[in-house]
């Protein structure tokens, strides 16, 4: 099923916050199809029912990168504490407490996580969680699906998403040809493992919305 309506999403989405139970929408996608928006919009539509928690916030710290030599790959699966993930999805699954969990969030001016900062209060029923790996079957990723009760699969035009990223990583403080030449040896690569996993989605959003 393709859907491009923002008020089609939302319904769909408010079907899964039902008062008194905890539930988990997933959106996936590859970088820059524009995951964080559509997903910002619908807890704003939601009307205090969701929170947002991103998947960015598990990337490793960048002094971690650089002792594992990764930093050149920031972004890839390896690059991110997907246990750490996995353990935060159960917790907000089955809160079994009485105060809020906190979930952490990724700063994009300082390119680092930031631990505690999204707190999820045990009354919220929906839990939207978005990121490039939901859908990817590998390793240590392999158990999120099974943690979402639905998932979305964002579907962009691949050329409109490269912009997106040079405009994104420029915006940033990169330099343009410095940009592009990230987008095309780590970005993409990327997209291309993201992108096994859009067989497995619920549903398939087309772009419209996300403008």
């Amino acid at each position: 099923m393709d859907t491009s309506d923002l008020a089609t999403l939302t319904t769909r989405a408010r079907l899964l916050a039902v008062p008194g139970h905890r539930r988990i929408l997933g959106i996936a996608g590859p970088p820059g199809a524009g995951k964080s928006t559509l997903a910002a919009r619908l807890v704003g539509a939601l009307d205090g029912l969701a929170v947002l928690v991103p998947m960015d916030g598990f990337h490793l710290a960048q002094a971690e990168l650089d002792r594992l030599g990764r930093a050149g790959r920031k972004g890839a699966p390896d690059t991110f504490d997907a246990a750490g993930y996995v353990a935060l999805l159960r917790r907000l699954r089955d809160p079994g407490e009485p105060g809020p969990v906190y979930a952490p969030a990724f700063d994009r001016a300082l390119e680092e996580p930031v631990a505690g900062s999204v707190p999820v209060p045990p009354t919220t029923p929906l839990v939207v969680t978005e990121g490039n790996y939901l859908l990817y079957d590998d390793g240590p990723w392999a158990p999120v699906r099974g943690l979402l009760d639905e998932s979305w699969y964002l579907d962009v035009d691949p050329a409109l998403r490269v912009r997106r990223l040079v405009d994104r990583h420029v915006r940033f403080g990169k330099s343009r040809p410095y940009a592009e030449r990230w987008v095309a040896a780590s970005d993409e690569p990327n997209a291309r493992l993201v992108e096994r996993g859009r067989t497995l989605a619920d549903l398939v959003v087309s772009p419209g919305h996300a403008h």
